[in-house]
Formats: C-alpha cells, structure tokens, sequence
C-alpha cells in the first residue's frame, strides 16, 4: 500500500498540479495586494474617496456602525463593498490568465511551424554518409 501510494504521489500530473496550486496562490496574493493597494484607491478616489471595503447595508435595525468590522459585531450586514473587491480581484485575474493563456498559445504556434523547416541532420549520420561516399567511390575506381 505504500508502495502504490509513493507511486500515485510521484506521477507527473500530481507534482504538476502541486506546483500549480503553490504558484496560483502565490499569484493571488500579488493580485489581491494590486487590486487593494493600487486598483481599488485610485477607483475610490474617482468616486470621491469612498473605500469599497466599508460598503455594507445593515440587515437589522441595530446595525448603525460606520465601519464594516464594528457593524459585524452589532449584527446582520450585507457586505457588497468586499463582493466589489473580489469581483474586481477576478476580472483581473481573468485577464491575466487571458492574456498567459493568449501568449503560450502564440509559442505553440510558431513551434508547430518549426517542423516544416529541413531538420538537421545528426552527425554520426553524416559521418556514416561520408563513409559509404568514400567506400562507393573506391568501388568505382577499381
């Protein structure tokens, strides 16, 4: 059993996708730090300084706090200032990965072009050619 578990562990496509998951959470973080260090103030500056993260609507007459952390702890909020932020976390990410995506598939095809040139030939090949060459031509000779 361990064994089979050491070889299931070890196939290509599971280190592959462990180091997916590594690099794809590493590249949420640079995201996420771009959409709420750079994207997110410059569009709350645009709308008048606003800050997303603070837009909640209160589910409960009790909730009358002016931050999202302090009407959380009163009760009931419909937090869609962090929904924006994510949403935009998205659109960013999937435009990221769009144009990745775009730019692997333009190496594809140039390397499927590379085929159709003459592929070159290996030496031991034209070494072996420039032997029966040489072995032809003292045949004729004699």
């Amino acid at each position: 059993m361990i064994q089979e578990f050491k070889e299931f562990a070890m196939k290509g496509n599971v280190v592959d996708l462990a180091v997916g998951v590594i690099i794809g959470a590493a590249f949420g973080k640079i995201v996420e730090s771009l959409v709420g260090d750079v994207f997110m103030p410059i569009i709350g500056a645009v709308v008048g300084g606003l800050d997303f993260s603070n837009y909640f609507v209160g589910l409960s007459s009790a909730v009358n706090a002016p931050s999202l952390a302090e009407a959380k702890k009163q009760g009931a909020v419909l937090a869609y200032g962090n929904f924006l932020t994510i949403a935009i976390n998205f659109l960013i990410i999937a435009f990221i990965l769009f144009l990745v995506i775009k730019a692997v598939n333009r190496l594809k095809r140039k390397e499927e072009a590379k085929p159709a040139q003459a592929a070159e030939v290996p030496q031991d090949v034209k070494l072996l050619g420039e032997i029966r060459d040489l072995l032809a031509g003292s045949q004729a000779r004699l």
